[in-house]
């Protein structure tokens, strides 16, 4: 693996951690947060792909282009279409007021991300 694919993993796995955080280590889940690092977390690991495999990509947040070009190398990648449309709704608005996310929504953007993690750390030969 090269060193930047590594360092997209490696802040692909803080914002996996810092989802998990927010919705479990307090009183109360911070599903707002939450859910923006679910969604920074599956637009990391896949830009890790891409970069592993010398493909260049534009430095925007759209998660659906990203899998565009992810399938382009292995078909298989369209398994994840919509589990990353669900997470693409979290990238913006999420960060502004006037939305409000339920704990149960944000705890299944969490397992999105840890299935889309899980999917390509596997074709990272990442345990």
């Amino acid at each position: 693996m090269n060193e930047l694919t590594r360092e997209w993993v490696d802040k692909a796995e803080a914002d996996f951690y810092s989802a998990d955080l927010l919705l479990h280590a307090g009183e109360y889940p911070v599903s707002e947060p939450a859910c923006f690092h679910c969604q920074q977390c599956a637009e990391k690991y896949l830009k890790a792909y891409l970069q592993e495999h010398q493909i260049y990509f534009e430095r925007k947040h759209d998660l659906v282009p990203l899998l565009a070009m992810c399938v382009s190398l292995e078909e298989d990648f369209l398994s994840l279409k919509e589990g990353l449309q669900e997470l693409d709704r979290y990238a913006v608005v999420v960060r502004y007021p006037g939305v409000i996310i339920k704990a149960e929504t944000a705890e299944s953007a969490l397992k999105t991300a840890a299935a889309i993690r899980k999917f390509i750390r596997r074709k990272l030969k990442l345990k």
